[in-house]
């Protein structure tokens, strides 16, 4: 009886634990977002306005993919616990064998390796605070395409922050049109507009087509990253050859490359692979928090590094994209309240339980009422049920 009471009073202890373990994780992951999303942004631009010859983006975009496949793969060799036949043999099956698997990720890759040349192309023709901003239309895009090919339901609020998101945008690219400070000669918003848009059109159908093929299908996320960055490389030199193939033939591949330009490849290609790592301990509400800390991030370090000018339209329209994103981030149940509280009732209670019917479940269909706490680890409930 003693060691009974003694382990039923353990036992809350090292449930604490687990939830202070996970809740650090999750302020490690919010970090990692945050770092990773305005990191790449700025160090991009940083890149492409030095002084000097300017490297080729195409290149940037293929040595991306080489490293993060010989990443993936080399991490691939370490779960085979450095057994070589093993690893070729699961390669051979994974690749070859079950090569339908392998085509589906042919449409992502040559999206995706598009979306990179794009950024590249926007980057270098708008500030990285306008880029940051505008480039949460990726959320409106990926919605529409999630409601016309995965047949999702949005909620009201959603449906009303991706309009309040639109808005936003739409104001902070007024501001840019309308001279929102001094700019090279050799920068062209309305370029840089375009490349924004079709980057988001491009990632949206990217990330739900990606989600529809491979729902249901097995594989590590680390094989998958290998197989976009098989892709990813042939589809890179095949882009690089049609856009720059004569001037780097002539100037050489590795031609503009500075310590600042590593930095930019080896953020793409890591960078990815990390927030992989640990988005598995994100939920939707703190990827909002990162994406809005992140836009907060990149226009204190534009004023800094870039003499970016932040005016009252600017100020406006990001506030509105930031509000926007954390509403959007919201799970049902939060939005739902929201939404009850905002409406008119005709008394103190909205909602009244039928005489003779049992009450309802107190916990949502969305990982528990406890879930809805930013950061609150996902593994709660197992916690509370083992």
């Amino acid at each position: 009886m003693a060691e009974k009471g003694h382990s039923e009073g353990a036992r809350p202890f090292f449930i604490a634990r687990r939830i202070d373990s996970h809740r650090r994780l999750k302020y490690i992951s919010l970090a990692v977002l945050v770092v990773q999303n305005a990191s790449l942004i700025l160090s991009i631009r940083y890149a492409r306005t030095l002084p000097g010859d300017r490297f080729f983006a195409t290149t940037a975009v293929v040595m991306a993919e080489v490293l993060k496949g010989l990443t993936c793969l080399l991490l691939l060799f370490a779960q085979k616990r450095g057994n070589v036949k093993h690893l070729v043999l699961f390669l051979h099956e994974a690749v070859l064998v079950q090569y339908m698997d392998t085509l589906k990720l042919a449409v992502p890759s040559l999206i995706y390796t598009l979306q990179n040349n794009l950024q590249y192309v926007a980057i270098s023709n708008l500030p990285a605070a306008t880029f940051q901003v505008t480039y949460q239309l990726k959320i409106l895009t990926t919605a529409l395409f999630s409601v016309l090919m995965l047949n999702r339901s949005l909620s009201r609020l959603q449906w009303a922050s991706l309009l309040l998101l639109f808005t936003g945008v739409a104001i902070v690219q007024a501001q840019q049109a309308g001279g929102g400070g001094p700019r090279p000669l050799d920068q062209n918003p309305g370029v840089g507009l375009a490349a924004v848009v079709a980057s988001c059109l491009s990632s949206g159908f990217a990330g739900v087509y990606f989600e529809k093929i491979l729902k249901g299908s097995s594989g590590s996320v680390w094989l998958r990253n290998l197989q976009l960055g098989l892709f990813g490389t042939a589809l890179g030199l095949v882009g690089l050859w049609w856009a720059e193939g004569t001037a780097v033939a002539h100037r050489g591949f590795f031609f503009g490359y500075t310590p600042a330009v590593w930095g930019v490849v080896l953020n793409q290609a890591f960078g990815g692979l990390l927030v992989a790592v640990v988005v598995k301990y994100a939920d939707n509400i703190l990827k909002g928090f990162a994406t809005s800390l992140s836009i907060v991030l990149s226009t204190v370090a534009s004023i800094r590094l870039f003499g970016f000018h932040v005016d009252p339209l600017f100020a406006l329209g990001a506030g509105l994209v930031i509000g926007a994103v954390y509403l959007y981030s919201l799970p049902r149940g939060a939005a739902k309240a929201i939404a009850s509280a905002s409406a008119p009732t005709s008394g103190p209670c909205t909602h009244q339980q039928p005489p003779g019917q049992p009450p309802p479940p107190q916990l949502s269909s969305h990982h528990g009422d406890l879930s809805t706490e930013p950061f609150l680890p996902k593994l709660l409930t197992k916690v509370k049920g083992s």
